[in-house]
């Protein structure tokens, strides 16, 4: 830990209305400035020990805190280099190593993760009667949504019309199994723009939940084989549509040391960027659209997207009320911590439900997971699409 990025915290508070545990519970370690605090003791010479390990834990990662420091606090450097360090020193008890090592044996690594979906209904069935002991297992299995088919995508996609750019395209790892058809929206918006989208064969993990578990080795390992299959794919800009993955790919250089020969570009980002071409046709829906955090707060990408659904015709977005806090997901914390990440679901659950609207828009697999689930619980079932896949509909004049 970086005794220089602990000190920059003047312990104002302007933080705590903004975290989630905080929120939740009102307890001052398990508040951003509180953790500082436990940084800097143990940084001082005080060992970790598993309550201090615990309020680490407890912190999603949102980085509503960063968003919200006026001064200018690296809060998301911090948990991050503590996490490291908690994954060194601290003895975890067997459940929860066991726990880990299922989950972190099988979400960085896709044709694993394939191999759970036709078992996914009957571990949900089972679900409730594993007792408490295996609450995680038991959210983990909640929170898979049902695949309906696989949408297989060519190794290029070629832009329609006229060629305005060359991009390549990340397919994730839960973007890829459980939503390929936000994959396939992708691709097809990002032709229909005149792109030439390259997904390179044999894509693995970005890394990105490796890195937000403290596992450092494994993180490097999975980001540096991310740079190499789009640095032989020759391509100068990877378009990202899983807010988790775009953060962590965009912090590529701080984690291996130099930075990646391509720039990494949110899918709403770019095309914000790039500028609209393509015709939009209708689509008379009202939308609440979710910030990710690791979009909103991590990328500072909000105006974006909301720019991009506003340019459908016919369409009406409507901020969900208290929109900074987390809805709970923050990659796997729905898993590790499933009572905690229930509670900020159902409150992101009411506050989507407040809207009124009739289709809930996000742009993290993770959050689409979590806020459906919530809505199932709350008796309000609403539809859920990535902003791909609203966008893609309007271009081709179909109903979503």
């Amino acid at each position: 830990m970086d005794p220089k990025l602990i000190n920059d915290c003047v312990h104002c508070g302007f933080c705590l209305p903004t975290c989630p545990t905080y929120v939740l519970w009102g307890e001052e370690m398990d508040s951003p400035r509180g953790r500082i605090h436990l940084m800097k003791q143990h940084v001082e010479g005080t060992p970790v020990t598993p309550e201090m390990a615990g309020h680490f834990d407890a912190c999603l990662g949102c980085m509503a805190c960063v968003t919200a420091c006026p001064s200018g606090v690296r809060y998301d450097r911090l948990i991050e280099l503590t996490r490291v360090e908690v994954e060194r020193r601290h003895e975890r008890d067997p459940r929860e190593r066991a726990v880990r090592g299922i989950v972190f044996s099988l979400f960085p690594y896709p044709r694993r993760l394939r191999l759970t979906r036709p078992v996914t209904p009957l571990a949900r069935r089972m679900a409730g009667y594993v007792g408490r002991a295996d609450a995680s297992l038991g959210a983990m299995a909640a929170l898979a949504p049902r695949v309906e088919r696989r949408e297989r995508l060519p190794r290029v996609v070629r832009a329609r019309g006229e060629r305005r750019a060359v991009v390549g395209m990340l397919l994730g790892c839960v973007q890829r199994e459980f939503f390929p058809q936000v994959n396939a929206a992708t691709a097809r918006v990002l032709s229909m723009e005149g792109c030439d989208v390259v997904i390179p064969p044999r894509q693995g993990c970005c890394g990105a939940l490796s890195v937000h578990a403290g596992r450092e080795e494994q993180a490097r390992r999975l980001a540096r084989r991310t740079v190499r299959t789009f640095e032989r794919a020759g391509v100068s800009t990877v378009v990202v549509n899983s807010a988790g993955c775009g953060s962590s790919m965009k912090e590529y250089g701080e984690l291996l040391g130099e930075e990646p020969g391509f720039q990494v570009r949110d899918l709403s980002e770019f095309l914000a960027e790039l500028g609209p071409v393509a015709e939009r046709h209708p689509l008379p829906l009202t939308v609440a659209y979710h910030d990710a955090c690791h979009l909103a707060h991590a990328q500072g990408v909000r105006s974006q997207p909301r720019e991009l659904l506003a340019g459908i015709p016919g369409l009406e977005v409507r901020e969900i009320p208290d929109a900074a806090i987390c809805c709970g997901s923050a990659g796997t914390y729905n898993i590790f911590r499933p009572e905690a990440a229930r509670d900020l679901g159902d409150r992101k659950a009411k506050a989507v439900g407040s809207t009124g609207a009739e289709l809930l828009v996000s742009a993290n697999p993770g959050c689409t997971m979590q806020i459906a689930a919530a809505m199932r619980r709350a008796g309000d079932d609403i539809r859920v699409a990535h902003t791909a896949e609203v966008l893609d509909a309007s271009l081709r004049g179909v109903r979503l």
